[in-house]
């Protein structure tokens, strides 16, 4: 058995990245009592809006980690998003309900990444077991057997530290430094275009700009109009290809790009820059004891809103598999399940994102849009798109859906209740005389009168969910459920499914 060198300090997890989806992984880890420590080479979270959107998916993973709330409080929920053509003619319409969907929040939420991210990052002082590094630039990793060696740099004392962990995972961004030391190559989806990004802040109202997301699908000069919380608005678009980039981000030439909308003493410019947006997934996301999530994985056009959403996506996955792989070869079994379920999951946001693209860059027709988005013809509502998980664990053809949230009598929702562990969800009579592990929370349609509704959208009369709220089977009968429960892994009934307390606000 290797021994540590006395300045070697050991963890369970280390994670490379305090972005969105680092800070995310952080607390599910932290979640389940997994000694983590997070290593991000910036000393503050960047000051300028980033990500704009997420998705009631999301918000439920939020919701897991004690700071749903808090976050709703600094969002707004997204009416939805229009198309137009080049004289202004409304081509689709894709309206976002109002009221709290299945997950038990909005379909679709606006916010400003910095106002996220210090939510995140507060709610990490009360987990005992995460502690965070910033200004420590992680430079070298080293797989040894049962564990990975990884060196960073303090950069605000010049100091080289080493740390013996059992897992390493990237969260560290488009240039992953982990997914170096993985040696993967990218799936190339073909969409790579600079668009300038610009944020604004209005200094007086500005009603006719509207509420709703808007696509312009102008071939001349593709944009993006997006309303932010309070005063803040966004416009992305499109630069031409024999245009400077940095020239085109100047003020002068921001305010004349932006003069159909908007001028100079109706609104503050807060930030404009050039981006390429890139549609790319790495071809491996796991080698060993090191994986990626987030950015590092994957990277997407902005048109479906979901490149941070992806990103906590992978964190829900991952979390509880780490937790259950640090208990045994029971658990490390799981971990072979991450990519394959991940993989055809962002594919399919990715490639919708792809098509959303070319379509607004060339003046989609509706019909178009319509297909881009897989929406039935006539449709004049189409809702959110989850697209299942790809193969990995569970039996039967709804393994990999994506369960809602139901309500009990008393208005709490699912999770609330029953905490980050498994969860069955049942009518009363299947579930009568049957031996469900004390770990496995259980609800009835008794408890939860609108989970009749949700399993009824499966066909089922019971279903086990993961901890990630995905499901695991179904079943419609008595035996059946039976049968389900005893091939459920060993490994599953370690994670406890006792409610758990919001972290404490510092």
């Amino acid at each position: 058995m290797e021994t540590n060198r006395p300045d070697e300090e050991d963890f369970d997890v280390v994670i490379v990245g305090f972005g969105p989806v680092g800070a995310t992984l952080a607390h599910l880890l932290g979640l389940h009592g997994v000694r983590t420590l997070v290593l991000e080479r910036e000393s503050a979270a960047y000051h300028l809006p980033r990500a704009v959107h997420f998705d009631d998916e999301v918000m439920r993973v939020f919701q897991t980690i004690g700071l749903a709330d808090r976050i709703a409080a600094r969002t707004r929920v997204n009416p939805g998003m229009r198309f137009l053509d080049a004289d202004g003619r409304l081509l689709l319409d894709w309206p976002r309900p109002q009221e709290v969907g299945p997950q038990g929040w909005h379909a679709s939420y606006r916010v400003h990444q910095p106002d996220l991210e210090a939510i995140l990052r507060d709610g990490l002082a009360a987990r005992d077991d995460v502690e965070v590094r910033t200004r420590c630039d992680a430079f070298a990793i080293e797989e040894r057997g049962d564990h990975v060696h990884l060196r960073y740099e303090d950069m605000s004392r010049g100091r080289i530290h080493r740390v013996r962990a059992r897992y390493v995972v990237g969260c560290d961004g488009a240039r992953s430094l982990v997914r170096r030391f993985i040696e993967t190559g990218m799936e190339d989806y073909g969409f790579h275009e600079r668009w300038l990004v610009v944020d604004v802040l209005l200094t007086r109202p500005k009603p006719e700009l509207g509420d709703h997301s808007i696509q312009h699908c102008n071939p001349a000069r593709p944009a993006t109009y997006v309303r932010g919380p309070e005063n803040r608005r966004r416009w992305e678009i499109t630069v031409l290809p024999d245009e400077n980039s940095a020239r085109i981000a100047t003020a002068p030439e921001v305010w004349r790009l932006l003069a159909p909308w908007i001028t100079p003493d109706e609104a503050e410019l807060e930030r404009a820059a050039v981006y390429t947006f890139h549609s790319l997934i790495a071809e491996r996301w796991r080698r060993g004891r090191l994986f990626l999530a987030g950015d590092a994985a994957h990277q997407t056009p902005p048109f479906m809103g979901q490149g941070m959403c992806a990103g906590i996506r992978d964190a829900a996955n991952l979390g509880w598999k780490l937790a259950l792989a640090l208990d045994g070869p029971a658990g490390e079994s799981l971990l072979d399940s991450y990519q394959s379920e991940r993989h055809p999951n962002v594919r399919e946001y990715i490639t919708t994102a792809v098509r959303l693209g070319r379509l607004i860059n060339t003046s989609g027709t509706e019909a178009a849009l319509r297909a881009a988005f897989r929406a039935p013809d006539g449709a004049a509502r189409m809702e959110s798109i989850y697209p299942p998980l790809g193969p990995g664990l569970g039996t039967g053809p709804q393994a990999g859906r994506l369960f809602g949230q139901p309500r009990l009598a008393d208005g709490r929702r699912l999770d609330d209740v029953t905490g980050a562990g498994a969860v069955l969800v049942a009518e009363p009579a299947l579930v009568a005389g049957l031996r469900v592990p004390a770990t496995v929370a259980l609800v009835t349609t008794a408890d939860a009168p609108d989970a009749a509704g949700h399993l009824a959208r499966f066909g089922a009369r019971a279903v086990l969910l993961r901890p990630d709220r995905y499901i695991l089977g179904t079943a419609e009968t008595a035996e059946g459920l039976a049968d389900l429960l005893a091939a459920l892994p060993l490994s599953f009934t370690k994670l406890s499914s006792a409610n758990l307390p919001e972290p404490e606000m510092v």
